[in-house]
């Protein structure tokens, strides 16, 4: 008996070190590592007139220690309360200058030491830049003289970026209005010692509060007490010559606006009482209007605490909404109201009405406007002209109006009435240009305006401009790319009535570079930068953007790769690892037609699966998975049929021509991506195994929606469970691999959710591994972290698919050999 009892003590041992493995964090073999670990070409900055460009550098990850440093996750904020800046702020260390059609960048003179650079703000003349630098102590305020190349420290490390970008310039760009620390905050409650006064209780009085499953919310009293003092700060007049002046005294300040003639300045504040249900930016808040020496104008908003809201994803609140300042005008206010109550459900001929408001900023403002769907924005152009916006979820519908806001008799007319999801229709984005006060405004031409678009079509990618007369909707085309070879990717406008733009233009060998085009120039391009390519490991490797048919007829396409070196004469069968997102659609016109471009460089990151091209595995990337729900259907009606009807199809096609061994073929998500592999492994027999990152599995965890499913559990508790991979986890019969973030902070993807779901595996047999990766978020951020997960891929990889064969004949094995 006691032999009996140490066998199996031995046994319970043995297995408890086999199901939790101690492991330091390792690197993936040399041929992905060399593709991760180089330096990222900068972001590119350029001034509205064309003349400067600014390089942004940083490193393409944080460390673990850095992700380790202190973090208090309140009201939907993360803050590291040492330096009161988000703690996940990505930060940049270098600043170079260059003139449009100068030669090399040149360095910034005066960059602190260890630099970690942030909240980059334009002056309104465009020849300063302020940004801010977070030291160990705290955030300082910084200013850079564009023609000198020269920067400077302003202040000490006592801003408040715990609510966004702290500083605002004044429009005469001598001084900056900036939240800074106030003197009398008090301390922060240790809320992990801190005794309990008493119990945290939440009421509901019968009203439907059906929001989604947010993350980092107040829990409790102490929660309450922190939030309130991080988010405190006093407003201070700072000069370039470093003197400073309070302007308004300490408040929990959210938003600082400031007029387009500068004269007037909106502040935002938010009020109690908090939730423990909603994030911050739903928590009460009164907007004041001041003059710019800090003079009482007049209140102009105040929004309750919004924690209930009609059902559905178009519903809004009542009341005053969506509240800023006129572009084109001096200084008038702008704001929508609900006219159905906020409510889908309410039938009504017009949506929402548009409103403005004009200083002293009293009562209520004049109608302008009146859109048939939720109003979504306007582009401001003249006395005459502007261009608004509306759109629907439920139909995936989106007008585009004209109207005349000094006429409100005057009916708008609708230029654009389509489905924005129908990317072959897109008639492109109207072109601005910053005007005298430094705002975005329309660029007219008498009754023309512009159009940039991005091109899609049957035959592939052709960006285009054209010129459209707003009055008889006549469009002119202007310039169209010719690329069959490259991509070009029309950026901004330069100067429309010169007829330049900054373009984007790259191939799959050659990395992206900014040129300036002239339209009246035929074929006539400025470099503006010269980006070397990193990653020339991949330039060999073959890649073409396929087309196929679903067995309903719905067409799909993915882009293939093969692998490095691979003899396509030969076409030796090897493994593929198939990368994909679900995307719902309410028209099979819409979810048949394709954005990707052949000609896109290919650029690895951490989230890819292009690494494996060079470890021998063909990868089908960014593979169509659309989830199509016509008329009164819902796209999650059918959900797992559409999703395995998706990964039948692409497996088919790449096999028809002959590339791959379908029986090693691996499925990989991150996100929503997650869910569907775990779905398809559960429903099909189509994969050898699965790779699922920072996911959801158990839909009944989420039940006031998710994705775009907008009907709550009890209204649909079938879809919520047939959709749900852990209540399907007894079919799961193939090795998935779970990773997840320990500090997702996404909504819905809860890191229970994987821990949750792999219990369930572990218990039901199945092959499966977690990983937990510490101080990581829903996107992963430390170089040791992203390292890990490539290797934590590769070993799954190697093992489950590569070499399935192999693994099969163990397993098989297995069993007779424990039993004996």
């Amino acid at each position: 008996m006691k032999q009996l009892s140490f066998y199996f003590l031995s046994l319970f041992i043995t297995a408890s070190m086999l199901a939790q493995e101690k492991l330091t964090y390792q690197k993936p073999s040399n041929e992905i590592l060399e593709l991760v670990d180089v330096s990222p070409a900068p972001s590119t900055l350029v001034d509205s007139k064309g003349e400067t460009v600014i390089f942004l550098y940083r490193d393409p990850y944080k460390s673990i220690a850095e992700l380790s440093e202190e973090e208090l996750r309140l009201g939907g904020l993360r803050i590291n309360p040492a330096t009161n800046i988000g703690s996940r702020t990505n930060y940049y260390n270098n600043i170079k200058l260059k003139a449009i059609d100068g030669d090399q960048p040149q360095h910034v003179t005066g960059l602190p030491q260890a630099a970690r650079l942030s909240n980059f703000n334009w002056s309104p003349d465009e020849s300063m830049m302020a940004f801010t630098h977070t030291t160990p102590k705290g955030v300082e305020l910084w200013v850079m003289d564009i023609a000198s190349r020269q920067a400077k420290k302003l202040t000490g490390a006592n801003l408040n970026a715990n609510l966004g970008n702290p500083a605002d310039w004044f429009e005469d760009g001598k001084a900056l209005l900036v939240k800074m620390l106030p003197g009398d905050r008090k301390e922060l409650i240790d809320t992990k010692t801190a005794v309990p006064s008493g119990p945290t209780i939440s009421t509901s009085d019968g009203e439907k509060a059906q929001n989604r499953t947010y993350q980092d919310l107040l829990q409790n009293p102490n929660d309450e007490h922190n939030f309130e003092q991080l988010a405190k700060s006093k407003l201070v007049r700072v000069s370039l010559d470093g003197s400073s002046s309070e302007w308004k005294p300490a408040d929990m300040y959210r938003q600082i606006s400031f007029s387009p003639d500068g004269n007037y300045v909106m502040v935002t504040t938010i009020k109690r009482p908090f939730s423990y249900l909603v994030p911050y930016y739903r928590f009460p808040s009164e907007s004041i209007v001041y003059d710019k020496a800090g003079n009482l104008v007049s209140k102009v908003l105040e929004v309750p605490l919004t924690e209930v809201l009609p059902q559905g994803f178009m519903a809004e609140r009542e009341g005053k909404r969506d509240m800023q300042w006129r572009s084109d005008k001096p200084a008038t206010l702008v704001y929508a109201m609900a006219l159905d109550k906020g409510d889908p459900e309410v039938e009504v001929p017009f949506r929402d009405e548009v409103f403005l408001l004009e200083a002293p900023f009293k009562g209520d403002g004049k109608s302008i406007l009146r859109t048939k769907d939720r109003y979504a924005g306007i582009i401001w152009g003249d006395d005459n002209t502007a261009i608004a916006r509306d759109f629907w979820w439920n139909t995936r519908n989106t007008r585009t109006y004209v109207f005349d806001p000094s006429n409100p008799s005057k009916e708008a007319k609708v230029l654009f009435d389509r489905n924005y999801q129908d990317v072959y229709s897109d008639p492109g984005d109207f072109v601005t240009h910053k005007n005298k006060f430094g705002t975005s405004v329309l660029t007219l031409e008498g009754q023309n305006a512009f159009l940039m678009g991005a091109g899609y079509s049957e035959e592939g990618q052709f960006p285009f401009v054209d010129k459209i007369n707003l009055k008889t909707e006549k469009k002119d085309r202007l310039y169209q790319s010719s690329y069959t070879d490259k991509k070009e990717t029309l950026v901004e406008a330069i100067d429309m009535k010169k007829g330049k733009i900054l373009v984007r233009i790259e191939s799959p060998v050659e990395y992206p570079n900014y040129y300036i085009r002239d339209l009246n120039k035929k074929n006539s391009l400025t470099q503006v930068t010269d980006f070397e390519n990193p990653f020339k490991a991949l330039q060999g490797v073959h890649k073409e953007v396929i087309t196929y048919e679903r067995e309903d007829g719905l067409e799909l396409n993915a882009t293939l790769y093969l692998p490095v070196g691979y003899d396509k004469a030969k076409k030796e069968k090897a493994p593929m690892i198939m990368w994909a997102y679900p995307r719902e659609y309410k028209d099979k016109n819409s979810a048949s037609q394709t954005t990707s471009n052949p000609n896109e460089f290919t650029y690895p990151y951490y989230g890819s699966p292009i690494y494996w091209v060079t470890k021998g595995y063909v990868v089908l990337d960014d593979t169509s998975f659309p989830i199509v729900g016509e008329g009164e259907i819902e796209p999650n009606d059918s959900f797992r049929d559409q999703l395995v009807a998706n990964a039948k199809a692409a497996i088919d096609a790449v096999d028809d021509m002959g590339y791959i061994d379908r029986e090693r073929v691996a499925v990989g998500g991150h996100s929503y991506g997650a869910f569907m592999v775990a779905n398809l492994l559960s429903h099909s027999d189509l994969f050898a195994a699965g790779i699922a990152r920072s996911g959801a599995y158990n839909r009944t965890l989420t039940p006031f929606g998710f994705q775009s499913e907008e009907r709550n559990y009890w209204e649909a508790p079938e879809i919520y469970y047939t959709m749900s991979p852990f209540m399907h986890a007894e079919k799961m019969d193939e090795p998935l691999l779970l990773i997840h973030g320990e500090a997702d902070n996404n909504s819905g993807t809860y890191p229970m959710q994987s821990e949750r779901y792999f219990n369930a595996l572990k218990g039901l047999g199945a092959t499966a591994r977690l990983v937990m990766l510490p101080k990581e978020s829903h996107g992963y951020r430390a170089k040791e972290s992203v390292l890990h997960v490539l290797w934590e891929q590769d070993q799954w990889l190697e093992k489950y698919v590569k070499n399935k064969s192999s693994q099969e004949d163990i397993s098989e094995n297995a069993t007779p050999q424990l039993q004996n």
